[in-house]
Order: C-alpha cells, then structure tokens, then sequence
C-alpha cells in the first residue's frame, strides 16, 4: 500500500486525544467497561469522537479542529462532563493518569475489535501491558516538508512533554522511581522510538516505500513513534504525553505545543541534523526518570543543565507567539508548576505518602477529573 498524499490542513490548528481509565467504585481497579461506555455516550451530541482502545477498561476521547487551547478546554469539557454522567450510570469512574496504580495487566481483556485481535496475535502479552494512558496532540503544519521539519525539531523537546505530563510513577502496586514508566512499555515495541531524519517528502515516501517492502509495515498505523506524520490529517501527531490528571492540564500542553510550532514557523531556528539523536535517547530517558528535575543535554552544543531550566527559557522564547495564539494562561500555569517542581506525578506521589491505599489515591484522582477541587 504506497504512502498516502499528504492532506491540506490549517497551519498550527489542534486535535487533542485522551486515553482513560475505566475503573470500579469498589477499590478503584480497573473496570472492563468500555463497550457499556460506547453505548452511553453515543447518546451525547458532542464534538470529536469516543472510541475503544486496546483493552476493555480503557476508553479514547478525542476533540474536532481547535484553534486554540482555550478552544480544546471548551470541547473537552463536555465530553468529560459527559463521561463522568456515563459513568455514574454504570457505577464506575473515569481516571486520568498515564498509568492505572496496581492493575494486573494479566487480568485485561482485549477489546473485540479485529486490530486489536491482529496486534494481540502479534505482540503476544505486549498487547495486555499496553493498558497504559497516553495524550496524543496533533499539530497542522502547511505541507509535507514542512510537517518533517516540525517533527525533527520538536524532537529536541520531547523531554519538556514527557516530563511536564508525567503522571505514571505506579506499575502493579510499586513505585517505580520513574515519573513515567508508562513510555517503557512503548518502547518494548519493535516500532517505537524517533522517526528516520529526513526533511523532505519525497525522501520520507522512499523510506515507507522500503519499509512496506520487507512486509514489516502496512500502514503508518504500525509505527509507534514519539512523534510521527498523520498525512491523512495534514498533521504530525505526538505522542509521549501521559494522560494527564484534569483535561485543563491537557489544553495547556496543546497550548505549549501550539506556541512552539508558532516559534517554528516564524523563525526557522534550526535546522535539524542527524546528530541532534545522539542523545535523544539519553535526554528520553532522563525525562521518564526524573521528571522536571531531569539532566537535559542540548543537541546542538553538548550542554548539561537542568531540564527545568531548559523549560523555562524555551517559555521565554515562545512568549510572543503564546500571546498571539491565546496560550499565554497554558503556559503560565506550566511555567508556575516548573518553577515549584510539580508534576502530576508529584501530586500522586504526594497522596500516596498521606493516604498509603493507592486505591484511595485512585479515587482522589477521579474526583480531580471530575473537575472537583482537591
């Protein structure tokens, strides 16, 4: 199958998914709930879409074309006002996060949807493990070269996202010491990772062109890269962050991201090179580690410096174009939470120190979805 054309888009537009947790008002496990969920929300009339992901206790919520983050929050609200009313019906909760605390990926059904049974067939137990929670942001870019060369440099700032969603520091009931462990159960597949450095269209159909040939790949679908092109959107798609706990934290991510494609455009401040990966890796991993508190070495000069600090000035650059694009509130309240080293992770970290049941930190967490204050 060639590589579709790449679609017409509206530059710097936005799309926003959610990967959620379906769990029980028992002890706040997960719950294999997805297809009653379908069938409830179906009868809301509301922007985006609803759809199942690969296992049964988790659900994907995603926006239509916004032009703003404040556009996002507005679609997002609905839909989240309209899945905490589903689940109410159901006498279950919607949780965000980018991993559940101590389910047992074991006990996960795969949805019966035919992907999804293709890629358990494949993956083997991979398949179950992947009950993990992500945010995927889409960003419209003018034309094909020019979404390669957003990819390529939003790159180097794959450790902002990762480390300002984190929200997964909890695999099967034990701290990881990571702020997202959900990113290693990404990398276990044999797809995953950054995409090839080219910068041109022609090149990046070669490349898919040779990649359908060995028969390993069908479809764009079958890369699970951090960041990689939708050309049926007119988009690229990135896709480190963890879920975050409140859906305004998720508009204010889609704002950083729109005020950095913002800087992109208008004024070209890089040109990405094959060499920017020698420590992409490293700085990947450093992000997952270690959150905001994470080493952050720049690709370009070798530098060392707190990855915070590289945050904060990359917020003073992109200030101008934040203001034109009405994310300046996004990236305050991002700013406010890097200054005080507070993540989502730090806030699960902090309820489990008070409240030791990770089932009761669960049940907190689903009250801050809700929208409740806590």
């Amino acid at each position: 199958m060639p590589l579709e054309a790449f679609q017409q888009s509206e530059p710097l537009t936005l799309g926003v998914e959610l990967e959620l947790q379906l769990v029980n008002t028992h002890d706040y496990d997960l719950a294999p709930y997805a297809t009653d969920m379908l069938r409830l929300m179906d009868k809301h009339a509301l922007p985006g879409s609803v759809v199942p992901e690969m296992t049964s206790s988790m659900i994907e919520v995603s926006t239509g074309i916004c032009r703003s983050a404040a556009e996002v929050l507005s679609q997002l609200t609905p839909i989240r006002d309209a899945l905490v009313k589903s689940a109410d019906k159901l006498n279950i909760a919607v949780v965000g996060g980018g991993t559940h605390p101590f389910q047992l990926w074991h006990q996960q059904r795969i949805y019966d949807k035919a992907r999804f049974h293709e890629l358990s067939a494949l993956y083997g137990y991979l398949t179950k493990q992947f009950t993990i929670f992500g945010q995927h942001i889409h960003i419209g870019c003018p034309d094909a070269d020019a979404a390669l060369l957003m990819l390529h440099r939003m790159s180097r700032y794959i450790p902002h996202f990762i480390a300002l969603s984190a929200s997964s520091p909890y695999v099967q009931g034990q701290d990881t010491a990571f702020d997202s462990a959900r990113l290693n159960s990404v990398f276990a597949f044999p797809l995953s990772g950054r995409a090839p450095c080219v910068l041109s269209w022609k090149e990046f159909e070669q490349y898919f062109d040779k990649m359908t040939a060995t028969g390993v790949v069908k479809s764009m679908k079958d890369f699970y890269w951090d960041i990689r092109p939708k050309p049926e959107f007119g988009t690229i798609e990135i896709r480190v962050f963890d879920t975050p706990l409140t859906i305004e934290r998720a508009a204010a991510l889609a704002g950083y991201v729109q005020s950095l494609a913002a800087w992109f455009l208008e004024t070209q401040p890089f040109t990405p090179a094959e060499d920017d990966y020698l420590v992409y890796t490293y700085n990947r991993f450093q992000a997952c580690r270690f959150g905001l508190d994470a080493v952050y070495v720049d690709p370009a000069t070798g530098q060392h410096m707190p990855l915070s600090e590289h945050i904060l000035q990359t917020i003073d650059q992109i200030t101008p174009q934040a203001a034109r694009h009405g994310a300046a509130p996004a990236l305050q309240t991002l700013r406010s939470d890097v200054a005080n080293s507070h993540n989502d992770a730090r806030w699960l970290r902090e309820r489990q120190a008070r409240e030791q049941l990770l089932g009761e930190v669960t049940r907190q967490a689903s009250r801050r979805f809700r929208g409740e204050a806590i």
